[in-house]
């Protein structure tokens, strides 16, 4: 790959930020961009909790915690069993570490910085060297409707354990929304090589492609996809469910197909070679190889395969 090649990640959840984290470890902070899904973002106990920013930062700066893939690493749960006891909200677990970041984050929001702003000052506060940006600093926010009716995402994802079933997605307010200035610049310059982490489509990438104007933004730059579906199960989170309630096929060809007009190549696991051809005819280019991230070898390789994939002439 050219080492003057910018590129543009865009993640969400735990999925997203592992191979995000392989490509920070294979590019220079000058050469990576990382934008992130806020849909999941929302207002708890007075606070701004902004859940795929901090999996990022937490991931990049190692102090994710390893298990869980979410929170910090050796967290405590005083505060929260507090809570319960007072009669307070107990349903996210917010652990004792992690309530620092929430608060020192709604605090430099209450002192008028923009939500790139205060990104940007806890990212260099724990350490990390490539730039984070959210995919707006307007609040765009997803909600679910479902059989029991509608849920903003956390209620569905969290409170309601994503039981009951989903008729549709929507991404309130995204039309109002336009993107960071940070990411409008990134993309409006060299035109980046765009990556779609492996995140769940409808919940963690869809509402990036929803703030106005992004898809006009990434139309000329090549954009490829990372599949979250492999041997048509997500291997984290709800997405192989949603799909399924949605009447989407459960498999890597049917996130290949919600991504048609967008991608120019698509990357599936080893267990899913048989759908090679099929995802050809939509038009795009593929990469057969090993996609379960389990170690930061994974990543890492994954992320210069993907990298180099990009980087050959289309045949």
């Amino acid at each position: 790959m050219n080492a003057a090649r910018r590129v543009l990640a865009i993640s969400g959840g735990v999925g997203g930020a592992k191979l995000a984290s392989g490509l920070a470890a294979v590019l220079a902070p000058g050469e990576l961009l990382i934008a992130v899904n806020t849909g999941d973002d929302f207002e708890h106990l007075g606070l701004t909790i902004c859940p795929d920013l901090d999996t990022l930062m937490y991931t990049l700066s190692g102090r994710a915690d390893p298990v869980r893939g979410w929170g910090l690493a050796d967290e405590t749960w005083h505060c929260l069993d507090s809570l319960a006891v007072l009669g307070g909200p107990d349903w996210f677990r917010l652990g004792d570490r992690d309530l620092a970041t929430h608060l020192r984050r709604s605090e430099l929001l209450r002192a008028g910085r923009t939500l790139s702003e205060a990104t940007a000052e806890l990212a260099r506060a724990l350490g990390v060297r490539h730039p984070i940006v959210p995919m707006s600093d307007a609040p765009v926010r997803t909600s679910v409707d479902t059989d029991r009716g509608s849920f903003a995402f956390q209620e569905y994802f969290v409170r309601e354990r994503c039981e009951p079933v989903v008729r549709a997605v929507r991404y309130e307010r995204a039309a109002d929304a336009g993107p960071a200035p940070a990411l409008r610049a990134w993309i409006d310059g060299e035109r980046p090589l765009v990556v779609l982490c492996p995140s769940n489509p409808y919940l963690s990438v869809d509402p990036v492609l929803a703030v106005a104007g992004m898809r006009e933004l990434l139309g000329s730059s090549p954009v490829v996809a990372v599949s979250p579906i492999v041997g048509g199960r997500a291997l984290k989170g709800p997405a192989a469910k949603m799909m399924a309630e949605l009447g989407v096929s459960v498999s890597a060809y049917g996130v290949a197909e919600h991504y048609r007009g967008l991608l120019r190549a698509f990357v599936i696991d080893r267990e899913d070679a048989a759908q090679e051809p099929a995802i050809a005819a939509l038009g795009m280019r593929v990469l057969v190889t090993d996609t379960v991230m389990r170690d930061a070898a994974d990543r890492e390789r994954l992320a210069r395969e993907v990298l180099r994939f990009m980087a050959e002439p289309a045949r």
